[in-house]
Order: C-alpha cells, then sequence, then structure tokens
C-alpha cells in the first residue's frame, strides 16, 4: 500500500479531493465502498434550510427518516476550491494543510456514520470526533512519513490548536477530550511505528482501533498510556 493510495489515491486524478480521500479511508480501514460523499455534500443555501445552530467550515448534518438516516455534509466552497489549486496528492505544506484536514474530518464523519447506521449501531459526538482526529493523523502521516514530519503533525492537529468562541461548554468539552485522546494515541502511533519505519504495523492497529466503540478507543489509548 503506497502513502497516496491510502489517502488522497493520487493514481484516480479525475476524482474531486473529497471523492478521493474517501476512498483512500475506505482502503485505510478496508472498509465495503459506500456511495460517493460527492453526492452527499449540500451547499450554503441547503445548510441554513436546516436552520443550524452554529456554521462552521466543515458540518454534517443528520436527519431521521423513518428507518433511514438523510446526510448532508457541507465543506467551504473555498476550501475546496483551494485543494484544486494545491492538491495534497502533490505534497502538504502551509497552503493547503488546513484544508485538507477539513476535508478529511468531513470524509471520516461520513463514512463513520453510514458504517455505523448500517450496523444500527448508534454513534455519539465524541466518538465522532475523535476517529475524525486519529484519521487526521493517519493521513498527513502516510502521505508524508517522515519522523520529523509526524511530528511537526502532532503539533498542528493536537498543539498549536484553538476553538471557536461559538461553541458552547459541552461542546467545547468534546472537541478537547477527542483533541487529548487523539493526541495521546498518535504520539503512541509515532513512536512506535513512524519512528522505526513500521507503517504497516501501524495500520494493522488503525483497522482494530476503527472498529472499537468509544469505550473501546478510550480504553486502547489509555492502556497504552500506562
Amino acid at each position: 500500500m503506497t502513502a497516496t493510495t491510502a489517502t488522497v489515491d493520487a493514481e484516480l486524478p479525475s476524482l474531486s479531493v473529497p471523492s478521493r480521500i474517501q476512498r483512500g479511508l475506505e482502503t485505510l480501514y478496508r472498509l465495503d465502498s459506500t456511495s460517493d460523499v460527492e453526492d452527499f455534500l449540500i451547499d450554503e443555501d441547503e445548510r441554513n434550510q436546516a436552520a443550524v445552530a452554529r456554521s462552521p467550515r466543515e458540518q454534517l448534518l443528520l436527519q431521521q427518516e423513518g428507518d433511514e438516516v438523510a446526510v448532508g455534509l457541507f465543506l467551504a466552497p473555498e476550501a475546496l476550491a483551494n485543494l484544486r489549486r494545491h492538491d495534497p496528492a502533490a505534497g502538504l505544506h502551509d497552503l493547503n494543510f488546513g484544508d485538507f484536514c477539513l476535508v478529511v474530518e468531513g470524509g471520516s464523519h461520513y463514512l463513520y456514520v453510514v458504517r455505523c447506521a448500517s450496523a444500527d449501531r448508534p454513534v455519539s459526538a465524541l466518538e465522532l470526533e475523535l476517529q475524525a482526529e486519529v484519521d487526521k493523523f493517519a493521513c498527513c502521516v502516510l502521505l508524508d512519513p517522515l519522523p520529523l514530519r509526524a511530528e511537526t503533525h502532532c503539533r498542528r492537529l493536537f498543539e498549536w490548536v484553538s476553538y471557536d468562541q461559538d461553541l458552547d461548554a459541552d461542546e467545547r468539552d468534546r472537541y478537547r477530550a477527542a483533541n487529548d485522546n487523539a493526541r495521546r494515541f498518535a504520539r503512541s502511533l509515532s513512536s512506535r511505528f513512524v519512528e522505526t519505519r513500521r507503517v504497516e504495523a501501524m495500520l494493522d492497529e488503525l483497522r482494530a482501533f476503527y472498529r472499537l466503540d468509544l469505550a473501546g478507543k478510550r480504553a486502547h489509548i489509555d492502556r497504552l498510556a500506562a
């Protein structure tokens, strides 16, 4: 498995970056292919019709319709335009890092919700956020696997962060908990696998982690830190 295949799938240039990231995450986690995320992208007008309380640059909207869940994913148009100009398949840098992570987060949320819904398994907002933080680290490392770069990715993702001022206390606590748990897991992955150039072993652990529920994920991280 090459780094680009596991993240943005550079061999499929006709696909959009969100679609390539989806394909990459499905490959990374060995998931059955699902509907193209492009079919579920919504624009700002459609998001506004949902009367959401907040309007961040990435937002997954869910609506229960009988036994089915309707899904809509908003990704900031300027972020998508920027990634068309600065394709992450050609490398991560200051001009595309933030928008790349934004789209990975959206793709992660979309895939995780679809997978849980198909298994009729409930999923919490914290579980979604924790998995998305881990996915961002994994995608960055697979695109740019040098140990020194992995350290930079950890800092950018988990230390050099700020939170929107309009978050309420529960939301802020949730994002901080997701960040803290993902930081500890990423640091462990980096020291055990990235620094020793054992990427395939890291992928095995990431795949096992992906299939745990929230309690299992947190227990796994706690065991690594013990």
